[in-house]
């Protein structure tokens, strides 16, 4: 039984790690922990400078929308005047789509076949249309690429190009890429891809082949926003940076100001938007340095992990807690090790549901060994309301700063004590089975008066009562819920006498004194033997006033009285003589 039991509780998490790794709620932490530990952030290199469209550039020539196409055909001139500082790739991530001023064109288109290895940017338009799956099902694909916006004819007669659009991952961060897309039955190539294909091609090298499903992959950053080699287009243009500069270089030229919203959420500075165009350099980097990944099977990685968490639970529970805990510890880290190892080998895994699922685990074995001990306190704080008041026991079970210990506090209170007029001349007329039978019915009747009232019941002292209000918990109009006890408990104390005058021809009734005041309430007593009450004047004047009292009366203090006045129908009932008082002590009766 005992081992069913345990193949039960590690089949529990076991599941659970798999359900979520499979639909990965909690994906946008996940991510923010894969960026960090994926991380390599191993320096931008020389190989790709920036030419950027800044502030000052826009400052200079006025907005961009504004421009023609002039300034580009004079980088590209500028750039490739001499072939020996020629780029060996230059990229604008700028849109030159549809025809402007047939002059300026046309010395574009000119300068870029005097160049070659001109890449230009494109876009992918998406619409979303109704296909029909193998089986002839209906279904509405939203990201449909209906066809690509290439620059203008004379212009894509002598560049290459890719499409720009961004890729951003589900938490909006740019992590993403894709290799390649077919569009109208043709192949074709990001933006980053397509200049990395420019300069492998340059290098003699070989290019990058799409990959399967949908080409996705994650790359990882290697530089941080600003970290790229970079110059203001306006600086190059008014030759204060030499084109030397360049040569052999990937020069890439995009946005590089606010105004021009090309910035994205990266994953290599959180807080910190980057370019489109530092991007896409980071892009052809991961793609030089093979820093790119893609996932493995999510129900092959979870299948796995979920038999390594179910082996991990059901040893855990047979190892004591803290070994259990460490060994748990390690799995984590050797966890986090594999998929670092795994990424820079071209494969990413999620890193976040493991250490969570530990976690789970290690407080369940926590919660275990504490519910079992809570059980045993439950059973022990139950054998005590036999002794001790209800609002004790649950201050002891809910409240963390409640101790059994010796030690008391100082605090307004109100204190009811109720006493049995008759007692004794019955006790001489009645068996004492009857007797205690009868004293058994009062105190019950007593108890609950003072229960349905938030009060808590201290001691029963031979046939009288003691309760006190406001403690050990606060309590909300608790000199009020004082005087509504007693209240019940002659209208009810009448009701009760009517029968035992029915059944034994005597009767009984109660006497009700109430005090409110500051008092010290806690444990009193010795270490061996403690009782939770309250002490002080307060108590002292309410056992008095209720010992002046008369079969069915409730009689108050003046300090009651001053703090229910007008809620309440009293009259004055006498001043007092009390023991311990120098002056006579006003009392006041409360009418039913």
């Amino acid at each position: 039984m005992k081992k069913a039991k345990n193949v039960i509780l590690a089949l529990i998490p076991a599941l659970l790690v798999f359900v979520l790794m499979v639909l990965d709620p909690l994906y946008n932490f996940d991510a923010m922990m894969t960026d960090n530990i994926y991380s390599q952030m191993n320096g931008c290199g020389d190989t790709i400078k920036l030419i950027c469209i800044d502030e000052e550039t826009l400052s200079e020539y006025g907005p961009l929308s504004t421009w023609s196409r002039v300034k580009s055909a004079e980088l590209v001139e500028k750039l490739y005047e001499n072939p020996q500082y020629a780029p060996a790739v230059l990229a604008f991530d700028i849109m030159f789509v549809g025809e402007t001023d047939p002059e300026t064109d046309n010395r574009l288109a000119e300068a870029a076949k005097g160049a070659g290895n001109i890449v230009a940017a494109t876009n992918l338009v998406y619409r979303g249309k109704i296909n029909y799956t193998a089986v002839g099902v209906p279904y509405y694909d939203s990201r449909n690429i209906e066809t690509e916006e290439l620059p203008f004819e004379a212009l894509n007669r002598v560049v290459s190009s890719g499409y720009a659009n961004a890729q951003l991952s589900r938490d909006g961060f740019a992590r993403t890429m894709q290799i390649g897309s077919v569009v109208e039955d043709v192949q074709r190539y990001s933006f980053a891809t397509q200049i990395y294909n420019e300069y492998v091609k340059v290098k003699g090298e070989d290019s990058v082949e799409p990959l399967p499903k949908d080409n996705q992959v994650m790359f990882f950053y290697s530089g941080e926003p600003g970290e790229f080699i970079h110059y203001s287009l306006k600086d190059v243009l008014d030759g204060k940076v030499p084109s030397q500069e360049f040569a052999d270089a990937i020069v890439m030229v995009g946005a590089y100001a606010s105004g021009l919203q090309d910035s994205y959420h990266n994953s290599a500075k959180r807080g910190q938007d980057m370019y489109g165009v530092e991007i896409n350099a980071n892009i052809v980097r991961a793609l030089m340095l093979g820093k790119t990944a893609v996932p493995l099977s999510v129900y092959a990685v979870a299948g796995i992990v979920a038999l390594m968490i179910f082996i991990y639970t059901y040893l855990s529970r047979k190892m004591k807690m803290y070994p259990a805990i460490i060994v748990g510890v390690w799995l984590v880290i050797i966890y986090g090790i594999v998929g670092r190892i795994l990424a820079t080998n071209g494969y990413f895994i999620s890193l976040v549901y493991v250490p969570l699922v530990c976690i789970l685990i290690w407080a369940f074995i926590l919660g275990e060994k504490y519910i079992l001990e809570g059980i045993k306190r439950r059973q022990t704080l139950n054998s005590f309301k036999k002794y001790m008041a209800p609002q004790v026991i649950e201050s002891l079970r809910h409240d963390g700063d409640f101790h059994i210990e010796l030690g008391g506090e100082k605090k307004n209170i109100a204190v009811l004590f109720v006493d049995i007029r008759g007692f004794t001349s019955m006790s001489e007329s009645v068996s004492p089975e009857q007797m205690v039978r009868i004293l058994n019915k009062y105190l019950s009747l007593t108890t609950s008066c003072i229960f349905n009232h938030g009060g808590m019941l201290d001691k029963f002292i031979g046939d009288a009562t003691m309760a006190i209000f406001n403690a050990p918990n606060d309590q909300e109009d608790y000199v009020y819920e004082a005087v509504m006890a007693g209240l019940e408990m002659q209208k009810r104390g009448a009701e009760l006498g009517e029968q035992i005058l029915e059944e034994f021809g005597k009767t009984v009734s109660f006497g009700v004194g109430i005090n409110v005041g500051d008092a010290v309430v806690g444990n009193i007593g010795c270490e061996n033997r403690m009782d939770y009450t309250a002490i002080g004047d307060t108590v002292n004047t309410a056992s008095r006033i209720e010992g002046q009292a008369k079969g069915g009366d409730v009689l108050i203090s003046e300090a009651v009285y001053k703090q229910l006045k007008g809620r309440i129908n009293t009259e004055f009932y006498a001043n007092m003589t009390l023991k311990g008082k120098a002056e006579p002590v006003p009392v006041y009766k409360v009418l039913e």
